[in-house]
């Protein structure tokens, strides 16, 4: 399958609940509850679940953006979390993230050219002439023109402020980039545009992505395998193939039963969850999924499910599963 490039072991990351004068610890938000993982290069991993479930934090605690509680992540066998700031700051050339609101993640005082260029300040590359060269060739390699690089933000549609958010990430020639729904917040006929760039981007650049979505219809096309979490924990990991042809988890499978079939006249059971996501800092006993599972029996509320292997690189956490 490749080279291991990026590889997560146990990560936790816990934001604790203070209260009172004294603001002492009560408890934790356990947003990121024991995840592990690891990527190959040029592959794309494809991340899903529900809006809470800790794919942002995941994805942003990879990068440090976050400091994670616990945990190891090794990136091109280094211990990402053992550096120094100053190390950090050398090894952000690798790794980079496209964020899902393209407009926020732009400095409205920047115009185009000084957004793309300052990778580049903050790392010392190149000369002034070099760098306006760099910033119009990658303008161009995302589908704009090199012209752009003098206007601001507010002067673009959402589609194209995506498209500078990505050219930022490619500003340093990284080897990761984590996209935290990418296309989100774009109209459906922009979205299938922009996942084409991405695609021609992986292949031209030999990227590693991480592809965090919540549409799993966008997941299928793009992503090599898919992990799907619920409450900061991880339900089942397999290829895309498998996970759509024949998903173990029973979260998955109601998952993918809410995505839209195009043919009217095809007939689907709608697999309906019972009650709300519970809240992350009172996580139930046991399965964390067994208050809304449909298959849940006694044990699934008093043990917590083993991570197993349960067909070749299909793994999932679940008693009845098999």
């Amino acid at each position: 399958m490749g080279v291991v490039l990026l590889e997560v072991k146990n990560l936790n990351k816990y934001f604790p609940i203070q209260r009172g004068i004294l603001r002492r610890n009560v408890g934790a938000v356990r947003a990121v509850d024991g995840i592990s993982f690891a990527v190959h290069a040029g592959e794309t991993l494809g991340v899903v679940g529900e809006s809470g479930c800790g794919k942002s934090t995941m994805g942003r605690s990879i990068l440090r953006l976050i400091e994670p509680t616990s945990g190891t992540v090794q990136f091109a066998g280094k211990d990402i979390l053992a550096l120094t700031k100053s190390q950090m700051r050398t090894m952000r050339r690798e790794m980079q993230i496209v964020f899902q609101d393209p407009y926020a993640s732009l400095n409205p005082r920047y115009t185009i050219f000084q957004t793309l260029s300052e990778p580049m300040e903050i790392h010392n590359l190149y000369q002034p002439a070099e760098r306006k060269r760099q910033v119009e060739s990658i303008l161009e390699r995302v589908g704009l023109a090199a012209t752009y690089a003098s206007r601001f933000p507010h002067e673009f549609s959402g589609g194209q402020r995506q498209r500078i958010g990505i050219a930022r990430a490619l500003m340093l020639h990284p080897k990761l980039i984590i996209l935290d729904e990418p296309v989100a917040a774009l109209d459906v006929s922009v979205q299938s545009q922009v996942m084409n760039l991405l695609e021609d981007l992986q292949q031209e650049f030999n990227l590693t992505y991480i592809f965090i979505a919540h549409d799993l219809s966008v997941v299928k096309h793009i992503s090599n395998r898919v992990l799907v979490m619920y409450l900061g924990r991880m339900a089942e990991l397999a290829s895309s193939e498998d996970l759509f042809a024949d998903p173990l988890h029973p979260y998955t499978r109601a998952l993918l039963s809410a995505v839209p079939i195009p043919n009217p006249r095809a007939k689907r059971e709608r697999i309906i969850l019972k009650g709300d996501l519970p809240s992350p800092a009172n996580p139930p006993s046991g399965c964390v999924f067994h208050t809304r599972c449909p298959i849940a029996q006694e044990i699934c509320k008093q043990k917590v499910p083993e991570w197993r292997e349960l067909r070749p690189n299909h793994y999932a956490a679940c008693h009845f599963v098999d």
